[in-house]
């Protein structure tokens, strides 16, 4: 997903010459929603009268939308159209290679294009603020099987490697798979199932009190309410073991996370990131997340990394002989080697 959503960028700093967009690319998915088209549009009702969110959505089509905004947009939340044709140009040819190396079965690339310059739209300029001295300083947590080791012990890899979470808003990321959530709602509570490493929000709607401070979940303490048709959900109680815009945030993390029903196969969700403590002024990202022809939830069977993790620790300790025995022979250590696969730098 990073690779693409950077060779989109790439193509449309080439392209992008008209001038600024104050409104969608009139072909886009995000102009041609149901509440766009008809203003008096009205999201669908469950029985007992909320807005229905039910089924399954999943953030496929968020693919080509980088998470900060290219500097040559400035302010604008848009494409123009000029600039939308060449991204969707870039996503048709990254469906036609994902087709022809796994079918169409699996979608992974979406069926709708965005005409969204980011998915931070708030600070203005569409760019996650800068992170705090004090989050600079935070030991470092587990690098995941993409790192480059030492590997000591298990918890030296990722929560994501270990199938424990991705966190409240990673779990939702598109990420080159099993980008899928179920909504479920009932007259006091919403319910939302996360497709990879399966966890499960269960969000009052009642005046349940909060947990006590010193209580610290993965996926937070959150509460919902609605707001005409939007269901707002204030999260709080957070570990600081998980991310959000590539920084592990801090125990203060509060989120404020709003769904709102735009088109029967669309929602458009925004994330307030509220943690002083990480980053240096709160900010607020969107995404749309869709429908998509046949998807299907299923089990995500996720066993701590399959021997990614063991054979990681096994080659750290096949490297530790190796070295013993050459200061013993009073040889320099053998060369920690580096090669580029799909991404940065990684041993061998």
């Amino acid at each position: 997903m990073r690779i693409l959503a950077g060779a989109a960028l790439v193509l449309l700093m080439a392209t992008s010459t008209a001038a600024p967009a104050a409104a969608q690319a009139a072909g886009s998915a995000d102009a041609n929603a149901a509440k766009r088209v008809d203003p008096k549009w009205k999201a669908p009702r469950t029985p007992w009268g909320h807005p229905d969110l039910e089924g399954i959505w999943t953030s496929d089509d968020m693919k080509g939308v980088p998470m900060s905004r290219a500097p040559q947009y400035g302010n604008r939340l848009y494409l123009t159209d000029q600039e939308f044709a060449a991204r969707s140009k870039q996503r048709k040819t990254a469906r036609d290679i994902d087709d022809a190396r796994t079918g169409t079965f699996r979608n992974e690339e979406g069926s709708r294009e965005f005409s969204y310059t980011s998915m931070v739209i708030d600070p203005p300029d569409g760019r996650v603020p800068p992170i705090t001295a004090a989050a600079r300083a935070r030991p470092r947590q587990g690098q995941g099987s993409f790192g480059v080791g030492p590997w000591e012990k298990i918890q030296d890899f990722s929560l994501y490697d270990r199938c424990i979470t991705r966190g409240a808003i990673g779990s939702i990321m598109p990420a080159v798979y099993g980008n899928g959530v179920r909504i479920m709602q009932s007259p006091d509570a919403v319910v939302i199932t996360y497709e990879m490493i399966h966890d499960t929000r269960v969000i009052p709607l009642t005046n349940k009190p909060p947990l006590g401070s010193s209580v610290q979940l993965f996926m937070g303490d959150a509460r919902g309410h609605f707001e005409g048709d939007t269901l707002v959900v204030e999260s709080s109680n957070f570990t600081d073991r998980t991310s959000v815009g590539g920084a592990v945030h801090s125990k203060a993390l509060h989120l404020t996370e709003r769904f709102t029903r735009v088109d029967p196969q669309m929602i458009d969700y925004e994330i307030t990131v509220n943690d002083p403590q990480t980053f240096t002024q709160p900010w607020t990202m969107r995404m749309t997340i869709t429908q998509q022809p046949g998807y299907e939830v299923y089990e995500y069977g996720c066993h701590e990394g399959n021997l990614a993790m063991r054979h990681a620790l096994l080659a750290e300790r096949a490297y530790e002989k190796a070295a013993a025995e050459a200061k013993e022979k009073g040889l320099p250590p053998p060369e920690r080697v580096f090669q580029q696969v799909n991404g940065p730098d990684r041993a061998r």
